[in-house]
């Protein structure tokens, strides 16, 4: 179910158990944890996709970490994000590198 927005304010879908889906106002920092293979390049690559998308990104405040056995890398990240239409690019964008398992 979706109710009317107003200006500054996203629509509110219900989520499961009819629990309205929380309210985003626009723009904000919005942090991503963005998975996946372990390799030198997969930060930078992630990295320049998502600039893409937030041309102010500070890459120095990016942080990463590999998993426990080395197998997967996890890139954190935060962008100030102006709206859904924006995040769905992106996620879009960081899917169709073939390179993200997950985007959190």
């Amino acid at each position: 179910m979706t109710s009317p927005s107003r200006p500054g304010q996203s629509s509110v879908i219900s989520g499961d158990g009819g629990q309205p889906a929380p309210k985003i106002e626009f723009p904000t920092d919005y942090s991503l944890k963005i998975v996946g293979d372990s390799d030198e390049g997969f930060c930078d690559d992630m990295l320049d996709i998502v600039e893409r998308f937030d041309p102010t990104l500070d890459r120095g405040r990016a942080s990463h970490q590999d998993s426990r056995n080395g197998r997967f890398r996890s890139l954190r990240v935060t962008i100030t994000a102006t709206g859904q239409e924006q995040l769905s690019a992106l996620f879009s964008a960081l899917k169709a590198s073939g390179r993200v398992h997950m985007v959190i």
